[in-house]
């Protein structure tokens, strides 16, 4: 019988600019670029770099890296940022997509209490991405809690596997969070899973965003779950460094995650016509 052939999927490896903070955006250019990374995810929040279309379109010119997706001002601290109307957030990003060249935008569920956003949300985004060749990707969230308290802060829900969204995004971290389980989430994504944000999590209520391997999440699985069906999104190491002593601990950590990510996305796959064991 014919040994497994390695099968490496055309998903690239790209990394947050939320990965190097508290450094700028201008950095995850820098790291990204001398590491190896395949492209860059700008997450848009309150440094003015990431809002800048033009600075980006420098930084990605100068360091020869693409940028890959646009992950839209969706925090609590970006509730300013590009405008306090979240539509209009959605559709600069949708813009900086287009003119960046970024196959996607990463957009998470409304917060409750954004009650007009949020009851329009699901038509919004199928009419959003019937005008665009950009993959408006919905990203699973967690129930926020507090000691034995748990309160749904996001609609229509936290688990967005529970709407009809043309794409998704999966959060690893996310999904330990919620103690959810993300392999489940995974099938029932399905091949609407379009985008892939990695990072591990020991199901703490804290979203803590671990380089993968170091928390109890199945970074491995999943990975080798993208091999094997051909995945051909992109995936993004969006891991929190904050505790990192120095850029080179910081450097080495986002290292770490890329050498563990281009790893497990090998998976052994039979050629035509022979059967796995």
């Amino acid at each position: 019988m014919a040994k497994p052939l390695v099968r490496v999927p055309d998903a690239k490896v790209a990394l947050s600019t939320a990965s190097v903070y508290p450094e700028s955006t201008a950095t995850a250019f820098e790291i990204a670029a001398r590491l190896g990374y395949d492209g860059v995810e700008v997450m848009v929040w309150t440094d003015p770099v990431s809002q800048d279309i033009e600075a980006l379109r420098r930084l990605s010119d100068y360091h020869r890296i693409p940028i890959l997706a646009v992950h839209a001002p969706c925090l609590l601290i970006t509730q300013r940022v590009w405008s306090t109307d979240p539509w209009t957030k959605l559709q600069r990003a949708q813009a900086a997509a287009e003119k960046l060249g970024a196959s996607t935008v990463v957009v998470h569920p409304p917060f409750r209490w954004q009650r007009q956003y949020s009851r329009g949300f699901v038509e919004g985004i199928w009419r959003m991405a019937d005008e665009t060749d950009v993959k408006f990707a919905v990203e699973n969230m967690y129930p926020w809690r507090y000691r034995d308290r748990e309160m749904l802060a996001y609609a229509p829900d936290w688990d967005v596997t529970k709407d009809d969204y043309r794409h998704f995004t999966i959060d690893l971290s996310h999904a330990a969070t919620a103690r959810a389980d993300a392999l489940r989430m995974l099938d029932r994504m399905g091949d609407r899973l379009g985008h892939v944000h990695l990072a591990d999590g020991r199901g703490s209520a804290k979203d803590e965003h671990l380089v993968p391997g170091r928390g109890t999440q199945p970074c491995a699985e999943v990975l080798e779950h993208l091999a094997r069906t051909g995945f051909d999104g992109h995936v993004v190491i969006e891991v929190n460094t904050r505790r990192a002593m120095s850029s080179a601990e910081r450097e080495a950590d986002l290292a770490e995650a890329l050498a563990f990510t281009r790893l497990h996305l090998a998976s052994a796959s039979a050629p035509a016509g022979v059967p796995h064991p």
